[in-house]
């Protein structure tokens, strides 16, 4: 875990230059499937849903680190990690606010390139203004320039059942990365991203994902600290997938008790969740917040802080975004992602 306590500052992701020492880095590899079992295996664990493109990463902590599921109290959330990483998580969390996440399936497919007149969503998306009742989930509405920047990971046609992880607009001057979580998928091929994606319908069309970038301690390990991934797309209809939704900009080194939006699309759902409620510290480098109905297919699915609109998590790390559907974690956002960002952005603008 060395490569994690370099840095403390906290920043703001805004372009490449951030990063001009390490842009030279070699591009990292795609996840193979060395740490992965196959999808036509009986047990599949965390937030992934069954897909031919996710691998599930073997867990790299103790047994015993496996079996809580909760922040710690909150005398150390209100700044980023500073020390080494903790043992085992701490105890479990008060529950979640009741709630479900509506559901309306359909079978009915959609186009895969943007068709003409396509609606596009405002630029930029910040942190929405409006109020919700902490720790309750509900459908994302569909006007919302945020939740446009959100959308489902395909393999295969854009259809009911054929979505199996949740993916963002990740902010870029390319404007063609995404944020997802590394244990959602060991390949690109035929995987396509659908923001905004409802009802079987892809409102601001889909982009094919084209590379796949993940750290070496994610790659040569599976570590859940680092389970983290950024997706390059290829333009539709000369296109960038930031030009048409929209994209959050990447937030570091920030406070562990922030307020955040989570976002998700379940596996068994067709319409995107939205939760909001405070995040706490479940580990050094995790993050953790109480949200209900978040299952299968919601991994990857981004936290974006209310207060500053960037993205500071995505579902993922701890039990590969959590055992149960009502805790959520994920790695947290320091200088290792900041990073990756630097390695993806120069691969793309190559």
């Amino acid at each position: 875990m060395a490569q994690h306590r370099r840095h403390t500052k906290r920043h703001r992701l805004l372009a490449p230059t951030l990063f001009t020492a390490l842009s030279a880095v070699v591009v990292a590899a795609v996840v193979t499937g060395t740490h992965g079992l196959s999808l036509s295996d009986a047990t599949a664990a965390g937030k992934a849903a069954r897909s031919p493109r996710a691998a599930v990463a073997q867990a790299t902590a103790s047994p015993g680190a496996l079996d809580a599921a909760a922040p710690t109290d909150g005398t150390d959330q209100a700044q980023g990690p500073t020390g080494s990483p903790a043992a085992s998580p701490a105890e479990s969390p008060e529950p979640a606010p009741t709630g479900t996440a509506s559901e309306t399936p359909t079978d009915s497919p959609s186009e895969d390139a943007v068709p003409a007149g396509t609606p596009t969503a405002s630029a930029g998306a910040k942190a929405s203004t409006r109020t919700a009742v902490l720790g309750t989930t509900t459908v994302a509405a569909s006007t919302d320039p945020e939740a446009a920047t959100v959308g489902a990971l395909f393999s295969g046609g854009i259809a009911a059942g054929n979505h199996f992880c949740t993916a963002s607009v990740l902010h870029s001057p390319t404007g063609n990365l995404l944020l997802t979580a590394a244990h959602c998928l060991n390949s690109a091929d035929g995987v396509t991203f659908v923001p905004g994606y409802r009802d079987g319908s892809a409102p601001f069309g889909s982009w094919r994902v084209t590379a796949v970038h993940t750290t070496s301690g994610w790659s040569g390990k599976g570590d859940q600290d680092e389970d983290f991934a950024i997706l390059e797309t290829a333009p539709s209809n000369g296109r960038n997938v930031e030009d048409v939704v929209g994209g959050n900009h990447l937030g570091t080194d920030e406070p562990f008790g922030a307020t955040v939006h989570l976002y998700g699309y379940p596996g068994d759902a067709e319409t995107p969740s939205l939760c909001t409620n405070s995040t706490g510290k479940q580990s050094t480098y995790q993050r953790v917040v109480s949200c209900p109905a978040y299952p299968a297919g919601t991994s990857g699915g981004p936290w974006i802080d209310v207060a500053t609109g960037d993205v500071v998590g995505a579902i993922g790390g701890f039990q590969q975004g959590g055992d149960s559907d009502d805790v959520s974690y994920s790695a947290y956002f320091d200088h290792t992602i900041a990073g990756l960002y630097a390695e993806a952005e120069a691969a793309a603008a190559s």
